[in-house]
């Protein structure tokens, strides 16, 4: 819903606005329009449509860089978190993997019909 009318100064002119942003997000916004038109105009010069149409055009191929920038970063934190899962799910299919070995078989009977068992180092009974 819109709110009333707002002036914000850009380029030496004052503009009357209605919009439904937020009044100081709109003075935060045409402060970076006012900036980007003085880096295009030179000192003592009036800020002409023309100039008023390149700081828009600058604008707009700074958000599409920054645009881009995401994408790619996006693209490359999925593909690395991917990579990670995949290492993970590895990791425990191994894991579990060791946890369901069969044990070995009891060693054989000898002639004199004892059962040889391994207690392990250190371990004799």
């Amino acid at each position: 819903m819109p709110k009333g009318p707002v002036e914000l100064r850009v380029g030496g002119q004052t503009y009357r606005v209605v919009a439904t942003a937020d009044e100081a997000d709109l003075h935060r916004l045409a402060d970076v329009v006012d900036e980007r038109l003085r880096k295009l105009t030179a000192p003592g010069r009036a800020v002409s449509p023309q100039s008023m149409l390149l700081a828009a055009l600058a604008l707009a191929h700074d958000l599409e860089d920054e645009r881009n920038r995401r994408l790619q970063l996006e693209k490359r934190s999925r593909e690395m978190l991917s990579g990670l899962v995949a290492r993970i799910d590895a990791a425990l299919e191994a894991d579990s993997a060791e946890a369901v070995e069969v044990p070995a078989a009891p060693a054989p009977a000898h002639d004199d019909g004892e059962v040889e068992f391994d207690f392990g180092p250190g371990l004799e009974p």
